[in-house]
């Protein structure tokens, strides 16, 4: 394997100092693409023998195995302890699914392993991406945060960091291509069945636009969706209170801030995430002063004051007897 430029390993210290809170052995998600291998040829090189790698392998392609198999010799050529992580996928959103194995699957091994963090390589084109492809779909404050730098693997306390958040895809690339590594190449990241795909192309082709300046605005995105919670927070401690067998909200916020508030009170009384179409039709019923219903709720407004509670359950009506 080639040297590595040094230059680009103090950057990458820099940026992982940046976010972590004290020293401690970090865990990698290593796919075996240009990105992660970039990631962990960095790390192997500025942090030896403080790391750990992991590949989880979805079984979606016939090609995992073996890729798993390269980044284990990879990491064996680097002194770099190596895990493969064989999930199954749930039926569904095959995307949304594959991600939600791979994080519960890296939580599991980094609490074996004793580990202080994940770090994962996402990068400023995949936030320009995330970022594009939510403003094509009206999302909100919440849909267009970008990734956080610093975060949690979904349902734990893991710390999850992503120190190549200011990095383009190309740059990672050409230090891979640089140390001598060929990385494995994943068919649907040029499959025009995925929006993503597509969005990357178009995005090849688009030399107006600076990616690096849109993944900045959707790590402002990311800010601004983090102090929408704390106010959010805020007006649930000040204005939401349980009332017999239901809950009520006397909104004071403005309406960003009052629709998380009755996301969290739906989600608490009902069970399940509500649409966020939905919660804005509520709230403007209820501004407008209709009773609304969402889920199992009924929400009755009356003065200032929202009322929620479980719609009485409907009875069938009883069946004469046969004659």
């Amino acid at each position: 394997m080639a040297a590595l430029d040094p230059a680009l390993i103090g950057r990458f210290v820099r940026d992982l100092e940046a976010l972590r809170r004290e020293p401690g052995k970090l865990g990698l998600a290593v796919s075996g693409g240009p990105d992660s291998l970039a990631l962990l040829l960095l790390a192997a090189e500025a942090l030896p023998g403080a790391i750990e790698a992991a590949t989880v392998d979805h079984g979606l392609r016939a090609e995992s195995a073996a890729e798993a198999t390269e980044v284990a010799q990879l990491c064996a050529q680097l002194g770099v302890p190596h895990a493969v992580l064989a999930v199954t996928v749930a039926h569904g959103n095959v995307q949304s699914e594959a991600r939600a194995a791979r994080y519960a699957a890296l939580a599991e091994w980094a609490a074996a392993r004793g580990l202080d963090a994940v770090l994962t390589a996402h990068h400023a084109d995949d936030q320009a991406e995330t970022l594009l492809l939510r403003l094509n779909r009206a999302s909100g404050v919440a849909g267009l945060a970008g990734a956080r730098a610093r975060g949690q693997v979904p349902g734990t306390d893991i710390s999850l960091l992503r120190p190549l958040l200011a990095w383009r895809k190309a740059e990672l690339e050409a230090f891979v291509a640089a140390a001598g590594v060929t990385a494995a190449q994943d068919p649907s990241n040029a499959d025009d069945r995925f929006d993503r795909a597509r969005l990357r192309k178009a995005l090849a082709e688009a030399d107006w636009l600076d990616v690096s300046a849109v993944a900045e605005s959707a790590g402002h995105l990311a800010d601004a969706d983090a102090a929408l919670d704390w106010a959010a927070r805020r007006e649930w401690s000040e204005c939401v209170s349980a009332e017999g067998l239901g809950v009520t909200y006397r909104p004071q916020a403005p309406r960003a801030i009052a629709l998380r508030v009755l996301t969290r009170i739906v989600v608490q009384m009902d069970g399940e995430e509500p649409r966020g179409s939905a919660v804005a039709r509520l709230f403007d019923r209820l501004l407008a002063g209709e009773t609304a219903s969402i889920g199992s709720l009924v929400v009755r407004p009356a003065r200032g004051v929202w009322t929620f509670m479980k719609a009485p359950v409907r009875r069938a009506p009883k069946k004469d007897p046969p004659l």
